[in-house]
């Protein structure tokens, strides 16, 4: 809860230096009165703590303001934006995982071999490019030059109650191809890279050779041991990667002109909407707060010498 209100008051604060959105409300003819009155009419000349636990307040109760660009409530903004943006999250998540996973424990095994060697050489590109290039490069191959996939755009989306999916037309799957693959790159090399890092850290302890001396296969000895073993800060790399990706989805949400969250945040930095660039970082607090507790508890099952400790410290309270 503290973390929400620190991360609540900072956005806000830093908002109300980004512009005055009065200048892009009204036009340039505009009297000084008309200025002011407008001003008074969206609480821009109350004292900031003011405005602050005001909107405090209503945020709390799923409340945050109306849009000054679009004149719509920005909780009504958010809930038809969020399945664009969770969509492609999850999308680029699964890729990063279904990849950068086995390629780390395959590195990791056969970290001599030259195939291994060319994933590693291919895997700084998604390191050192940053995302709007990648973005544009994939745009210039495959949309350009190939013709074969969308540009731009989500696509055609069907609307399940509040939910619009892309997932259910051909249209809305070839729309996603090239944002998932540019957001998820950066994300799938740094979990290959981890996964390789624990792996070869693990290969070389003393339990993994004395199960080499007992004559268990490779099989059993990479997967039932040394793979389990890297899980836990496997598992702490994804869970703080998925609340970046949603945070850092705004950059290829604006090279492929996504309908998400985070082309709807650069178009109010624009316009200076402070009520939709604060709503915007709180929720992605939040999201990061709720992912930190899941990891937590993904820990305690992961790790059986948690559960260890832990039935020690009860039975020593005892």
């Amino acid at each position: 809860m503290a973390v929400m209100v620190v991360v609540a008051f900072v956005a806000f604060l830093m908002f109300n230096f980004v512009g005055d959105p009065v200048d892009n409300m009204v036009g340039q003819e505009a009297s000084y009165a008309d200025r002011e009155a407008m001003r008074d009419r969206l609480g821009l000349n109350d004292p900031f703590l003011v405005q602050f636990t005001r909107f405090a307040g209503n945020a709390v109760q799923g409340e945050f303001g109306i849009s000054y660009r679009l004149q719509r409530p920005v909780a009504d903004l958010i809930s038809e934006r969020m399945p664009a943006t969770l969509e492609l999250v999850m999308a680029s998540a699964i890729l990063a995982i279904l990849i950068g996973i086995p390629l780390g424990v395959y590195t990791g095994i056969r970290r001599d071999a030259l195939s291994s060697r060319l994933v590693l050489m291919f895997s700084l590109v998604g390191v050192s490019l940053p995302t709007f290039v990648i973005g544009i490069l994939l745009i210039y191959v495959f949309a350009v030059i190939l013709g074969v996939l969308p540009s731009f755009g989500r696509g055609e989306a069907v609307q399940l109650g509040w939910w619009s999916t892309g997932f259910l037309t051909v249209s809305g799957w070839k729309a996603i191809i090239l944002p998932s693959i540019t957001l998820a790159l950066f994300q799938m090399t740094l979990i290959l890279r981890l996964v390789r890092s624990e792996m070869l850290e693990v290969m070389r302890t003393d339990y993994i050779k004395f199960a080499r001396a007992r004559g268990l296969s490779d099989r059993t000895i990479n997967f039932g041991h040394a793979f389990k073993n890297t899980l836990v800060p496997v598992i702490t790399i994804i869970g703080l990667n998925v609340g970046s990706l949603i945070a850092f989805s705004i950059i290829t949400e604006t090279v492929f002109q996504w309908p998400g969250m985070g082309f709807l945040f650069i178009q109010a930095v624009g316009f200076a909407d402070v009520p939709v660039m604060a709503a915007y970082l709180v929720l992605v607090a939040l999201v990061f707060v709720g992912i930190n507790l899941l990891v937590d508890i993904l820990y305690f099952v992961v790790d059986p010498r948690l559960r260890v400790d832990r039935s020690v410290a009860m039975g020593g309270d005892e």
